[in-house]
């Protein structure tokens, strides 16, 4: 690997032990063996490699068990599925959802951070669509995006939130399809009354 490689995964693994506040310039050259100056070669600052870091930890993430999703595209079955995924890795990717609450409500303190992780989002919400869909990410508009991504991604920063927070308490796949089935009935009930497009 060349210092490039080597910074990104030095940073991915101090995002995992440290977070993104308690992580410096400093912590990604010992983790990666690069030098300082690197980091702004290569990435611009630390702040753009500590992104790149979240996105590629995400990457890996959804990765790792989209392959085992079941079910036809946007079945019921493949919603649990999914969510089967997200929930029995909750652990592992545990450190990413820290990080990212961390941006969410650093509120301001980080602005860099938060422009290039807003940037990246569209991305994230294509790639929930795919899972959840079966859609390719290529076939997704702007609409699919901020609707149904954005339905999604609402979910599973929900989910991810109530586990870091309580995962005694936090809800289970099962749960969850049965809420969307039961949530989906009530809102297909009056099948008179039509919804704007």
């Amino acid at each position: 690997m060349g210092h490039r490689e080597d910074l990104l995964e030095g940073a991915k693994k101090c995002l995992v032990e440290k977070g993104f506040v308690r992580t410096t310039a400093r912590d990604i050259v010992n983790a990666s063996g690069a030098n300082l100056a690197s980091i702004g070669y290569h990435y611009g600052s630390k702040d753009a490699l500590m992104s790149k870091a979240y996105i590629a930890l995400a990457e890996e993430w959804g990765d790792s068990f989209v392959p085992d999703v079941t079910g036809e595209g946007g079945s019921l079955e493949r919603f649990r599925s999914v969510w089967e995924g997200v929930i029995g890795r909750q652990e592992e990717s545990a450190p990413m959802w820290a990080a990212s609450m961390e941006v969410a409500l650093s509120r301001g303190r980080m602005p860099e951070l938060r422009e290039l992780l807003a940037a990246s989002a569209g991305d994230g919400r294509k790639g929930l669509i795919a899972a959840f869909t079966g859609i390719p990410e290529e076939d997704l508009d702007e609409r699919d995006v901020r609707t149904i991504g954005g339905l999604y991604q609402a979910l599973i920063t929900g989910v991810m939130a109530l586990w870091m927070f309580d995962p005694e308490a936090a809800v289970t796949a099962e749960e969850l399809t049965e809420g969307m089935r039961r949530a989906a009935e009530m809102m297909t009930k009056d099948k008179g009354a039509a919804y704007p497009a």
